[in-house]
């Protein structure tokens, strides 16, 4: 399995003491009721109080700014200074540097929005999912094969962090995606997967001759006609409704481009290879197929690839029982058998991304 030098150094060897291995055990072990603490250390804002209190706060002053009772600022408290969100000197709470990094770090709020909207409760049937091959936790929201059936019917709540987790990540990739993409002649793409339409409105602002086509499932083409309503460049932007599971139904032809973003994850390997054999015959010669993903192999910084590797679970659980973020291998190895070749790949786009762009192999 290949590794960048950074995640080969960490993932090879043993960085740990045994008291540091031992405590890390212990942190599994009540992994739930972190979170959960960590949670309601930031709804209630005491976190955000403590960061303007530079010389501290007692207890009795954190539980009524929060307001709540003193045994519930004691029990968050003493299981945060724990937990090393909080420290305490002279029987004041000062927050700590993950606590900062808690309360600041937009990724770290989205993806425990995330975890608690949509991964926590499904989480309970990993297990399951793990033995059936299909998303048991899902049940928690609806009877859907996928959850992408039924996102247009997620409670508000979860629907909107859903959303935020997924363009967080895409979102800060498309500056640069936009100039690969466009550094050739475009007029008509073909945006596989697109979602709410939010690449495609990218696309129509930064080029005003180009068409773009989404295609994907009837439920998703609704949401994405009422987020693009009244956009600029909103007339440039068409539907072609599908379902990319189903082997018989054909990619329509003549695109300059296809565009795949956070897209094939969703896929099982054999699925993917599927959709993009399907893909192939639909492009000719001069057509580019570009594919945009977090490939957690290809990270520079380790955290990036711990949040990927746990998201893969999310797939499993809640998603469609059988996908996961790709190791680029894996995915290379998918290109390979749809009859397509990589031309080039650009990593380190966005929050931690990768581009290939992909041809139809010779002969």
């Amino acid at each position: 399995m290949n590794l960048s030098p950074h995640l080969a150094d960490r993932y090879t060897q043993e960085h740990q003491t045994a008291n540091q291995a031992q405590r890390l055990a212990q942190e599994i072990a009540f992994a739930p009721i972190v979170f959960q603490v960590s949670r309601l250390m930031l709804k209630y804002g005491i976190l955000a109080q403590l960061s303007h209190a530079h010389h501290g706060l007692t207890r009795a002053q954190i539980a009524q700014a929060a307001n709540i009772s003193d045994y519930a600022a004691q029990v968050l408290l003493e299981a945060s200074l724990s937990i090393g969100t909080v420290l305490m000197r002279d029987d004041r709470f000062f927050i700590s540097k993950a606590g900062w990094f808690l309360l600041n770090d937009k990724m770290a709020r989205v993806n425990l929005d995330f975890v608690q909207e949509i991964c926590y409760q499904g989480m309970f049937d990993l297990d399951a999912t793990l033995q059936s091959g299909k998303p048991e936790g899902l049940k928690v929201f609806g009877d859907w094969a996928t959850i992408y059936e039924g996102l247009s019917s997620l409670p508000s709540a979860s629907q909107e962090k859903w959303l935020a987790f997924d363009h967080h990540y895409s979102d800060s990739a498309f500056q640069a995606a936009l100039n690969i993409v466009f550094a050739q002649p475009v007029q008509r793409l073909l945006d596989v997967g697109g979602n709410t339409g939010r690449w495609a409105l990218q696309c129509v602002a930064h080029n005003p001759d180009v068409h773009i086509t989404i295609m994907d499932l009837p439920q998703q083409l609704a949401l994405m006609r009422e987020a693009v309503r009244g956009k600029t460049g909103a007339e440039r932007i068409h539907a072609h409704p599908a379902n990319l599971l189903d082997d018989q139904a054909p990619f329509p032809a003549g695109f300059d481009a296809i565009w795949m973003s956070q897209f094939l994850d969703c896929f099982s390997n054999e699925q993917a290879t599927r959709i993009l054999r399907r893909a192939a015959q639909a492009m000719s010669e001069h057509a580019s197929l570009f594919i945009l993903e977090p490939l957690w192999d290809r990270q520079r910084y380790e955290t990036a690839a711990y949040c990927l590797t746990l998201t893969s679970v999310y797939f499993t659980a809640m998603a469609n029982g059988n996908s996961k973020i790709f190791h680029s291998e894996d995915l290379l190895r998918c290109i390979e058998q749809a009859g397509l070749a990589v031309a080039e790949i650009t990593d380190g786009i966005g929050l931690g991304h990768s581009m290939l762009r992909c041809v139809k192999a010779k002969p």
